[in-house]
């Protein structure tokens, strides 16, 4: 990943909605996203949570307001956006490598007609921000599940977005996976300012990582910190009174 220092300062969500086939999916979501924290949105299925990631992907049109403001309060255009998705459909039999993969969205170029020295360099650079540089020779078929997401989160930075959406990136991955991976979510957050929105199930990652706590059910429930969240009566209507593992 390139040396890169998120212009922006917030994302801020006004009054959002979203209907379907006159089914209401988000009512009045308001909220910020801020650089140099790790959002995380938090909920049952059906709450709403991949419906709000995609209104703010440009992918589904919605109602209220979305702002990307820079740290002068003024708004940013065009703002660069980087998604990490739960999984990566493919078939695991293709002779494709990790380096293969990242070149052919790197550049134009087919890449049954070689990869470039200087698009080898670059997919290099991108894997060693997600310390995975020893991927670039495996066939993908043949990466663990984290070892995947690293390869996508690598995608996702380049070029350097202002915005890292990670939908559920860790669900089914090992502990070791998991640990690596949002260690270097972290690492990154801090090193490059980046303002970043995880979607996650696990409370108890949600309680050792999160910055700030969104618990979504079509609309804003409450928000905060971790600890602060969780002692909410939103949170055991939603979750149940008592859960261990909070």
């Amino acid at each position: 990943m390139p040396e890169h220092h998120c212009s922006l300062c917030h994302i801020e969500i006004d009054g959002l909605s979203v209907s379907r086939g006159g089914q209401t999916l988000l009512h009045d979501v308001s909220m910020h996203i801020h650089c140099g924290q790790l959002t995380v949105l938090i909920g049952q299925n059906g709450a709403g949570k991949t419906t709000l990631i995609r209104a703010l992907l440009g992918e589904l049109p919605h109602g209220g307001v979305i702002r990307h403001v820079d740290d002068h309060g003024r708004d940013i255009p065009h703002l660069r956006t980087g998604y990490v998705p739960q999984h990566l459909l493919f078939d695991r039999e293709m002779p494709v490598t990790v380096e293969d993969f990242l070149a052919a969205a790197f550049t134009r170029r087919p890449v049954w007609t070689g990869v470039s020295r200087k698009t080898r360099a670059r997919v290099r650079e991108a894997l060693m921000a997600v310390e995975a540089a020893d991927l670039a020779q495996r066939p993908l078929g043949r990466c663990s599940g984290g070892e995947i997401q690293r390869v996508l989160l690598a995608l996702a930075l380049n070029p350097a977005p202002d915005l890292l959406v990670l939908d559920e990136p860790v669900s089914g991955v090992d502990q070791n996976g998991l640990k690596m991976f949002l260690d270097t979510v972290l690492r990154l957050k801090e090193t490059h300012h980046l303002a970043i929105l995880l979607v996650s199930h696990d409370l108890r990652l949600v309680r050792e990582y999160a910055d700030h706590v969104v618990l979504l059910d079509k609309t804003v429930l409450c928000q905060g910190a971790a600890e602060a969240v969780f002692a909410t009566p939103a949170f055991d209507a939603v979750f149940g009174q008592g859960r261990e593992d909070k």
